[in-house]
């Protein structure tokens, strides 16, 4: 059955996109009617129909795999989400003088999607869309601890740990024993482990659409591990409130 108001093909589409994202790569016609309880006529007609419109693709193997306009879709809702998240990165700055970023995960990595610098000369800056490996970043870290043990196992697995500083976590026991922590006091320290002389402060947006996380970053003379006292609790009622702004704008009107 639709939700009130809904209409049912678009649902269903809309559920057999999802469960191909969830599927990693490609997927049959039966194997998608078996996870959404649907007639395999109907399923034909639901993919045919992404097929024509480039939002699936067709395989040569006969499988079906997401197709490339979902590309353009995902960085349309990016930069809306980012452009969202400017005033409560902006209040941010006001707040503590020092620069606040928002970043999703991605593909593994942990992707910087909105920012605003500190006014002082000497600040922690970060390009939009810079990508970087979670285990070594506040942010990254936020982002890790939002997932259970074994998704982070098979992360790593696939980026491996690379060191950026003689700081970085280095090892997958530490990495998940400092994510047990991030969880237990809610939010995670970058203490110099991405770039040397650099500490920063980050939280998890929880309920945002996808994982997502802010941070408030400088140099270790003024972002002292004592700043986390201020730092953090302006994190936390950020977060909070830009969850509720993305939450109430996705709901059905």
């Amino acid at each position: 059955m639709a939700a009130s108001g809904g209409v049912q093909s678009v649902e269903r589409a809309f559920e057999l996109l999802d469960i191909m994202a969830s599927s990693g790569g490609s997927i049959g016609i039966s194997e998608l009617a078996d996870a959404a309880d649907l007639p395999m006529p109907t399923v034909h007609r639901l993919i045919g129909t992404l097929v024509s419109l480039g939002y699936v693709r067709r395989l040569a193997t006969r499988r079906y795999a997401l197709g490339t306009k979902l590309i353009g879709l995902g960085d349309s809702a990016t930069k809306l989400i980012g452009g969202w998240a400017k005033p409560y990165l902006a209040e941010l700055v006001r707040q503590t003088h020092e620069t606040s970023n928002m970043a999703f995960l991605e593909d593994d990595m942990a992707v910087y999607v909105a920012q605003v610098p500190s006014e002082h000369a000497m600040r922690m800056f970060n390009e939009v869309g810079q990508r970087v490996l979670p285990h070594s970043t506040g942010v990254g870290k936020a982002l890790l601890a939002q997932l259970d043990d074994d998704e982070v196992r098979a992360l790593v697995s696939r980026t491996g740990m690379t060191p950026r500083t003689v700081n970085t976590l280095s090892t997958l026991d530490a990495l998940l024993a400092d994510l047990e922590l991030v969880r237990t006091r809610g939010y995670a320290i970058d203490d110099g482990e991405q770039e040397i002389g650099v500490r920063c402060f980050a939280v998890p947006v929880v309920g945002a659409p996808t994982l997502t996380a802010m941070s408030i970053a400088g140099p270790t003379a003024r972002v002292t591990l004592e700043s986390a006292e201020q730092f953090v609790p302006l994190l936390l009622s950020a977060a909070e409130r830009l969850s509720k702004d993305l939450s109430s704008d996705l709901q059905p009107r």
